[in-house]
């Protein structure tokens, strides 16, 4: 049998000591089902004590060959007890293996970082799998918020973590320049603009004008309507500068309006660290019959009917009536219920139009994954029935929940920005505290966790901040680097030249820790990738650089634990492996997250 190839990583440990432990499976339990052999997991134990990796092989193995975890555990001890890496085998619990390495393979792992540089944790583990991100997708009827805030943030290091981890990614924004909020947009804009043409007319004299009221009233409005005036004067108004007929405004302002809306978004995003591939225009799409084309494909497939769905769970509301509806047999696919496509007045719902925009997505790819806000939780299975019903279940669908954050300054919730009106806006954070600090802070926690964003804690510089923390495990190990290159030279301390130190001169207990913390990175970014999780990222950066700072601690009470030995060049160098291993690690962890790593703290 084939050495397994699942993972792809060449320079990862873990993924390397899988294979052994694979085909010694394979040796213990003769024509074992390759799906189950699939499944064998290598983790890193969390006591030193049990040793360095431990795998659930034994047990996985048990029920296909109805052989009880402790025997086969015992017969897999002694097959990896023989391998050269190994120092100890030792069966545990219901049927675990528990492996410790010997310290010059922990020591290899160094070198290995120092070789691999930026490409370090970067894995073939996705094969090329094309994944369409669609993340931020905010409406273009105002400036960028908080909310929208995380959602571009996990968004962007989700694309990023599929990338490392072997898939091609597209990142996609999805332009929602359709609909009632446009229309809203539209007649806020030309109220500016009257306004900025020197027409008196307040809000609540205008708002009896518009088809749903005065929904935008924010400051963020006026240079909008300042550049149409600049470039249409008082043409679009009446001959006494009060509101013309729609028909002579409406489209030219609805045009200019998402122009420098959407403008304005892509200022901030950038401002952000986030740009995006793909913005696919909703009125574009519903113009080039894509939803219609959809319809008629689930149509083909006998999955619409003419039909009157239940009413809502609930609370009834006033207009609701029993009217037939085209349905679709979503429930087919796994939702909870049929869903409508089309009113009875033969227009598209919008979930129609939805199909549409996320059939023109699949042409392109193998995995759809949205990131949304926690208020789409119904949304999920509907879309997931609908993609797997156009695609024959070929192109899968997934969504990331995002859920709100609340800004806080001093103990109290930040007070709404003027400029907005009504909200924190994106630029307010980012001015505030930057966007690296906004970046990584995001990323702390879960997606789908409710969060805090304290904007005293996020600049403290304190060890309880983990932006900083992390930063200044970075900085902390430029600056040794630094010295380093003073004591010896440039030449001594490049990646390249480190590669050569004798290794074995890293074998305190610390330091071996730090070692596995190292070798469980491209693992760790596998594992991320593969539930879809970038905040272990972050959560890895921060594991990290607590080591580090430990071993630098320990350095002020150990001098053998010092980076650096005047009179001990061989010692020295080897310490600067590591700590070069180090930066370059979290390095390319920061990439992953979008955050750029500081060279020194000022």
């Amino acid at each position: 049998m084939a050495a397994d190839t699942t993972t792809l990583t060449t320079d990862c440990l873990f993924a390397r000591t899988r294979v052994q432990v694979c085909d010694a499976l394979r040796s213990v339990v003769p024509g074992l089902p390759e799906e189950v052999v699939q499944r064998v997991d290598l983790t890193p134990t969390r006591d030193p004590s049990h040793g360095d990796m431990a795998t659930n092989a034994a047990m996985l193995a048990a029920k296909p060959a109805r052989r009880k975890p402790a025997e086969i555990a015992a017969e897999l001890v002694e097959k990896l007890s023989a391998l050269p890496e190994v120092a100890k085998a030792e069966a545990a619990g219901p049927g675990f293996v528990n492996l410790t390495l010997k310290p010059e393979v922990l020591q290899g792992v160094a070198v290995s970082i120092l070789k691999a540089g930026d490409r370090y944790g970067r894995s073939t583990m996705g094969q090329g799998t094309r994944v369409n991100v669609e993340y931020v997708s905010a409406n273009p009827t105002g400036p960028m918020h908080v909310g929208h805030c995380r959602g571009a943030v996990v968004g962007d290091a989700l694309a990023n973590l599929l990338e490392a981890a072997g898939n091609t990614v597209t990142r996609e924004y999805y332009i929602n320049d359709a609909g009632m909020q446009v229309v809203a947009l539209t007649w806020a804009a030309y109220w500016r603009y009257l306004q900025v043409i020197g027409t008196e007319i307040s809000a609540d004299d205008f708002s009896p004008l518009t088809p749903n009221g005065l929904q935008y009233q924010g400051e963020y409005l006026i240079p909008v309507a300042q550049s149409i005036a600049d470039k249409h004067g008082r043409a679009l108004a009446n001959a006494e500068g009060g509101p013309a007929d729609p028909s002579v405004w409406f489209e030219t302002v609805r045009r200019e309006a998402l122009t420098q809306m959407m403008a304005a978004i892509r200022e901030d995003l950038e401002a952000l660290g986030i740009s995006h591939e793909v913005f696919a225009s909703e009125a574009e799409t519903l113009a080039s019959g894509r939803v219609d084309a959809a319809i008629a494909k689930l149509d083909s497939k006998g999955l619409l009917y003419e039909g009157v769905l239940e009413p809502p769970k609930g609370k009834m509301p006033e207009d609701w009536e029993a009217r037939p509806q085209t349905l679709f047999r979503s429930t087919e696919f796994g939702d909870d219920q049929d869903r409508a496509l089309r009113k009875s007045d033969g227009t598209n719902t919008y979930f129609a139009n939805d199909i549409g925009y996320h059939a023109q997505k699949a042409e392109n790819a193998d995995v759809l994954i949205d990131v949304l806000g926690a208020d789409h939780g119904g949304y999920v299975s509907r879309m997931r029935a609908a993609i797997s019903a156009l695609t024959d279940g070929k192109t899968g669908f997934e969504v990331v929940m995002c859920q709100i954050v609340r800004v806080v300054k001093n103990g109290e919730p930040v007070r709404m920005s003027k400029r907005a009106g009504t909200f924190v806006t994106l630029r307010d954070l980012l001015d505030e505290v930057g966007r690296d600090a906004v970046r990584f802070t995001m990323l702390t926690r879960k997606a789908d966790a409710q969060m805090e964003f304290d904007l005293d804690a996020v600049v403290a510089q304190t060890r309880d901040n983990p932006v900083f923390y992390v930063q200044y495990a970075h900085a902390r190990c430029r600056s040794v680097l630094r010295s380093a290159e003073t004591m010896f030279g440039a030449d001594a301390v490049t990646p390249e030249a480190l590669c050569g130190a004798d290794l074995t001169n890293l074998s305190s207990d610390v330091e071996l820790a730090v070692l596995r913390r190292l070798a469980a990175f491209p693992r760790s970014v596998e594992a991320a990738a593969t539930a879809r999780e970038p905040h272990r990222i972050a959560t890895y950066c921060i594991d990290l650089a607590s080591d580090f700072h430990a071993l630098w601690n320990r350095g002020r009470e150990d001098t053998t634990l010092r980076f650096l030995h005047e009179n001990d060049r061989a010692t020295s160098l080897a310490k600067l492996a590591l700590v070069s291993a180090i930066a370059g690690t979290l390095r390319c962890a920061l990439t992953i997250l979008g955050v750029v790593p500081v060279e020194e703290m000022r």
